[in-house]
């Protein structure tokens, strides 16, 4: 396989997925990372929309997180992590990066929205938590018994929207969210992927 070369901002959660899907499937890969204030006229070069993550692997770009993750795990998946890459999981991304996402800007950044107050946009971020916790009641990953794409591809965000009051996420009445949350932050995977070059 030729060269292949990921730019990315480390707290960024696209560019976190596409990190620990990359690392996961052993993929030898060249991390450039990039200052969201100072993009580097290289990476603008492959994608002009100018948002990490982006690949460059056999003259080929991918700037899409998810489609980074699956280009990995289409290299290797040595723990099944695709299912299938059934509906299910697709839905459940979508929800994330199309509902969610959106919520969780207005919850991170409220003064940006004076429109409502911070605890309207949380409100309303809650009711992908909760959902999320109704799916954690049967198992200890989302959709199956061990992590898959999905977990991995939802937990960036769901860190994020706890992170913006983590006295509020401890004591919120999302119990088995709480778990998850801290076995995805304490993995080696994750741990790996965010320490410091």
């Amino acid at each position: 396989m030729s060269e292949v070369v990921l730019y990315s901002f480390r707290r960024c959660p696209y560019a976190m997925r596409a990190r620990m899907a990359l690392r996961y499937s052993g993929v030898a890969v060249q991390i450039i990372e990039v200052s969201l204030k100072a993009k580097p006229a290289e990476m603008l070069a492959l994608s002009p929309k100018g948002t990490v993550p982006v690949l460059r692997v056999d003259g080929r770009v991918i700037d899409e997180s998810l489609a980074i993750m699956r280009w990995a795990l289409a290299q290797n998946d040595p723990e099944g992590w695709l299912l299938g890459d059934d509906e299910a999981t697709q839905a459940l991304i979508e929800e994330n990066d199309q509902g969610f996402k959106h919520q969780l800007n207005r919850y991170k950044y409220a003064e940006r929205y004076p429109e409502q107050p911070m605890e309207h946009y949380r409100a309303e971020g809650e009711v992908f938590l909760s959902k999320l916790e109704g799916l954690l009641a049967q198992r200890e990953y989302l959709l199956t018994g061990h992590l898959s794409l999905a977990d991995v591809a939802l937990a960036p965000f769901v860190r994020q929207f706890a992170h913006v009051d983590r006295e509020w996420f401890g004591r919120a009445p999302y119990p088995r969210l709480q778990d998850w949350l801290q076995r995805f932050l304490e993995s080696p995977l994750f741990i790996a992927v965010m320490a410091k070059p």
